[in-house]
């Protein structure tokens, strides 16, 4: 939905002449994508096996990886929602 919508606004900017398809926006959309799919798929399996004893990095070490990750997510949609609410205001 939301890197639907960030690719036809750019695409819109971009017809019109005022900056490229790939704008900041889909950036801060694909490095909040990015966060979710690496937590997901790659941390919390090495923290299940942490947890379960295995593997070679420490449960304590991958919570932290996760919760920079989630930081950093938040950030990330925060910036989202401020460029987006100040382009609504200027146009």
């Amino acid at each position: 939905g939301l890197f639907a919508l960030g690719r036809a606004r750019g695409r819109r900017a971009a017809e019109a002449g005022r900056g490229s398809a790939f704008r900041t926006e889909l950036v801060l959309l694909l490095g909040t994508l990015f966060c979710t799919v690496a937590g997901y798929f790659a941390v919390q399996p090495m923290m299940d096996a942490a947890r379960a004893g295995q593997g070679s990095v420490s449960f304590m070490t991958l919570h932290a990886v996760s919760t920079g990750f989630f930081v950093l997510k938040g950030v990330l949609v925060l910036a989202l929602a401020w460029r987006l609410s100040r382009a609504a205001t200027t146009s």
